[in-house]
């Protein structure tokens, strides 16, 4: 067993229906640029019905057809913010706990000790969340149910040196499912590799038809903190 194998991105997201939403950072393979990506993907008509929108800190969700939105509780949120040079990447509102702690010099940590997964029982959604810094080091965290009926909640940090041409995938769910199973274990090793364009290109085309709603991807050059971003979404 070779626990230090780099799986390749484009192939776990073809073989799986419903990773659910996911996050992506790394390094670019010759190292001078840190690498973000957001997708969601969603079942019913209220998930589908969302599109990932610009804004000058990052980008939010937003319903793509106002008269079909039914509960914005858990779709819409801002899942993207700039927090000086680092950038903060979640699945929900809990970006925004981890900007207001960061802004008074607490950790990401120390923010997700207030939050837990989310209250869609029997699902119990993971609330999943990245924190990408200048230097292109980054922390993953994932909040789950301890049990089957939501009794306790785990919750699971993983902080990581940036090496070039390698990432780290954490998604949701491990696949489609009734109720559908929470992720299980490490974040997966993936391989980063290619410019923005063709990095967003397979993410996009090899995300479940279906399923896929929006991606967002983000490269930032190391050295300057300058950047370049795609937006995706089925809905426009």
């Amino acid at each position: 067993m070779d626990i230090y194998a780099i799986n390749d991105l484009n192939t776990l997201l073809k073989t799986n229906p419903y990773p659910g939403r996911g996050i992506v950072l790394g390094l670019t393979a010759d190292g001078k640029q840190s690498v973000a990506a957001y997708f969601i993907m969603g079942r019913s008509v209220n998930s589908r019905n969302r599109v990932f929108v610009e804004e000058p800190d990052g980008i939010r969700t937003e319903a793509y057809d106002p008269s079909k939105l039914e509960d914005p509780s858990l779709i819409i949120y801002h899942p993207v913010r700039q927090m000086g040079r680092g950038l903060i990447v979640t699945n929900g509102d809990q970006t925004d706990t981890i900007r207001e702690f960061l802004e008074r010099g607490l950790p990401m940590e120390q923010a997700l000790r207030t939050r837990e997964f989310e209250p869609d029982g029997p699902n119990w959604t993971p609330r999943i969340s990245g924190l990408l810094s200048p230097d292109g080091s980054y922390k993953l965290s994932i909040l789950k149910s301890a049990d089957a009926a939501g009794s306790g909640c785990v919750r699971q940090t993983f902080e990581y040196p940036g090496l070039p041409g390698l990432g780290h995938f954490l998604h949701t769910y491990v696949t489609d499912g009734n109720p559908i199973p929470t992720f299980q274990g490490e974040p997966e090793r993936v391989a980063v590799s290619g410019d923005i364009d063709a990095f967003t290109a397979e993410l996009w085309d090899n995300l479940n038809e279906d399923n896929k709603i929006s991606l967002f991807v983000r490269f930032t050059d190391l050295g300057t903190g300058a950047f370049t971003q795609r937006i995706l979404n089925k809905n426009q």
